[in-house]
């Protein structure tokens, strides 16, 4: 094909989000997802409970995550949000895929990290899926995951602690490139020093039970968003999507201005 300035275009309005929440446990991800215009999951984990959503059968290797993709790309449906939950439970799959490729027994066996490596042309399939969910079928994807504290070598400072999420570093890596909003959810606490005599005191964590996800990295946990989004947010669907209406009109108007622009020019 040959590429001419007449070949650019501008997206007139943004695609539906591919969205990964990750945090602590217990504090509600899956709850979040299953909370989305009209969701079904897709499950790695057995970890619905009694929420009363849409799901398919428990996948119980990476060609059932897939099949599961397969089904909502070729059939006729009116889901529009996808929940794949979660990550962390997908990647055994992703392991074991890779190693039923290669003939492995194990994903160490190749020695010196190459069995992660090669995980990633898998992981990759499994993103091209979600992107034609997205592209083809206009439905959002929610991706939860479980959170892990990891030490992190700072180029700047002392290493620190802080939240990741729970999967590879490899892995993790791709994730966070490839979605467009990482969602870090955690309970609000707060800390107070208490005196126990003997000129000591200890500090305890106070709390109300409150949850925030945060959009914007910090040194002590991952995150990211291409939304403009506050930096906090209460943790429920509704709140999310009232801070994320005004990223369309946003996004729309710059499109229209542009040819305006242009033509002045």
């Amino acid at each position: 094909m040959a590429i001419s300035l007449a070949s650019l275009n501008r997206r007139a309005a943004p695609k539906p989000p591919r969205i990964v929440i990750y945090g602590v446990h217990g504090v509600g991800k899956t709850t979040f997802g299953a909370c989305a215009p009209n969701p079904v999951v897709i499950q790695t984990e057995d970890g619905l409970g009694t929420l009363d959503v849409e799901h398919f059968p428990l996948a119980k290797s990476f060609g059932d995550v897939m099949e599961a993709f397969q089904a909502l790309y070729t059939e006729d449906h009116d889901f529009e949000t996808a929940v794949v939950d979660s990550l962390d439970w997908l990647e055994p799959l992703v392991w074991a895929e890779t190693c039923a490729r290669n003939g492995w027994e194990n994903i160490e066996q190749p020695g010196y990290g190459k069995g992660y490596l090669a995980t990633l042309s898998v992981w990759r399939e499994y993103f091209d899926a979600i992107n034609a969910l997205r592209d083809d079928k206009g439905m959002a994807v929610i991706q939860t995951a479980h959170a892990d504290i990891r030490r992190f070598d700072s180029p700047e400072t002392e290493p620190y602690d802080r939240y990741v999420i729970k999967l590879h570093a490899r892995a993790s890596a791709l994730v966070q490139e490839h979605a467009d909003a990482i969602l870090f959810a955690n309970w609000k606490v707060a800390t107070t020093k208490a005196d126990v005599g003997f000129n000591q005191k200890v500090t305890r964590a106070i709390g109300r039970g409150e949850r925030t996800i945060y959009t914007e990295e910090r040194p002590a946990f991952i995150a990211k968003n291409r939304y403009r989004l506050p930096p906090e947010i209460p943790m429920s669907w509704d709140a999310f999507a009232e801070a994320m209406a005004p990223a369309a009109p946003e996004q729309s108007e710059k499109a229209e201005q542009a040819p305006a622009r242009k033509k002045a020019a």
